[in-house]
């Protein structure tokens, strides 16, 4: 039996787009590699009324009920006494959460507040999960059968929450029947190209596992999820299904895991005993960034260059002038001249270049949203331009994904 799951979060700063939920979306994924199907996953105010009608709401439908906000200092944090309420029970200090909350501003050198001694109160219906990151204890509640936890808002609070202490509570738990994902991860083709191409294989799936098409730009990832109630006999079916795709698919599949596109193009590298320099213009170190966000990225990574004015393209990497007049600043021939001297600047393998309009009007004759790279590896030379179509943020991180689908081809020989 297929045990469920709602995600509340609270908080008006939600609601009006102050602040992006991920808290449900990590949550949702823990739950589900546990074998909890999570059916819906709310935001709400931070209000009595609205937090009382969805625990009404959504207890009836499902066995765990999660709940992520409002558990803060200020007036405005109302999760804990309704919740207290709700139960049936009353707020009390509990000693050790006070202790902990009372060193907490002691380390810091910061006076404490009566408001700030509240923390320490949990509703005594309620089973405290201490929270040794922040001053907010987590909660656990149980009535007939269902399960309520409240965890604090702030991300890394209610990470550590999880793993500490709530799924380890939720896995003896766990009534039988698992859910598996599996991942294929494919670049060059559309969604609707890649269900024409496979719309036999799609049709043969049995009714309890499921494909789903994730696009984004430049890329779709294949998602089987499959339940059941024998795990090892899942994933045996699932990976014959898996492997038909991938083989008629074998030509734009980059993955068969669920992996960040930059580390697919880091590991890729380091198979390969290969270093990259970057020198960035319209991308303003994205690329950068988004390998250096990884662990071991100097196994592969030299580093970049933000090169953003013209005259700086000349004087610094010594692009020619007539090659700009000739070209304009946003073509490839300027790009593959940037590609050059991020090899030599950053003595790497391969250097990287990219350049382009991130606006949508046009310039010196050159479409909005054109957007140009190249790479260099001794004499092998490749270039490359897509055009963006969005305004100029998403427009940044189409070049940005655009330029790591290219850079991993590149190294693939692709």
């Amino acid at each position: 039996m297929q045990q469920t799951a709602t995600i509340i979060t609270i908080g008006d700063e939600l609601l009006i787009g102050q602040v992006i939920d991920t808290n449900s979306a990590w949550m949702a994924q823990q739950l589900n590699d546990l074998g909890i199907e999570v059916r819906r996953r709310i935001a709400i105010a931070d209000d009595k009324a609205a937090i009382v009608a969805a625990l009404n709401e959504e207890l009836p439908r499902c066995d765990f009920l999660l709940l992520t906000g409002g558990l803060g200092p200020t007036a405005d944090d109302i999760t804990k006494p309704v919740l207290a309420e709700y139960f049936g029970g009353k707020l009390v200090i509990d000693p050790v959460v006070l202790e902990h909350v009372q060193s907490f501003f002691k380390k810091r050198n910061r006076p404490m507040l009566e408001r700030n001694t509240q923390q320490a109160a949990v509703p005594d219906c309620a089973t405290v999960l201490f929270n040794k990151l922040g001053t907010a204890p987590g909660m656990w509640f149980e009535r007939d059968g269902k399960v309520v936890i409240s965890l604090p808002g702030v991300p890394f609070e209610m990470m550590y929450l999880m793993e500490q202490q709530v799924l380890p509570r939720l896995k003896p738990r766990m009534l039988g029947g698992v859910m598996v994902h599996q991942s294929i991860i494919t670049a060059g083709e559309g969604e609707s190209y890649l269900a024409e191409k496979i719309v036999d294989l799609e049709a043969e799936l049995p009714k309890h596992i499921k494909l789903a098409y994730l696009p984004a730009a430049g890329m779709v990832r294949l998602r089987l999820s499959g339940k059941g109630d024998d795990e090892l006999r899942l994933l045996e079916e699932m990976t014959a299904h898996r492997d038909r795709i991938v083989e008629r698919l074998r030509y734009c599949v980059l993955s068969q895991e669920d992996l960040p596109l930059e580390q697919l193009v880091g590991q890729s590298y380091i198979d390969r005993g290969k270093t990259i320099g970057l020198v960035e213009s319209c991308t303003g170190g994205g690329i950068a960034n988004r390998f250096t966000q990884m662990s071991g990225s100097s196994r592969f990574f030299n580093g970049s260059l933000v090169c953003y004015q013209t005259e700086l393209k000349k004087s610094m990497l010594g692009v020619p002038e007539e090659l700009i007049s000739t070209h304009t600043v946003y073509s490839e021939p300027v790009a593959l001249a940037m590609a050059k001297s991020a090899a030599r600047l950053m003595a790497s393998d391969v250097g990287f270049g990219i350049t382009g309009l991130l606006e949508k009007e046009d310039m010196d004759g050159i479409p909005g949203g054109t957007v140009c790279m190249a790479a260099v590896d001794g004499d092998r030379e490749q270039c490359y331009t897509v055009h963006c179509w969005s305004d100029r943020i998403r427009n940044k991180e189409i070049a940005i994904t655009h330029a790591l689908l290219f850079l991993w081809k590149f190294i693939n020989h692709r």
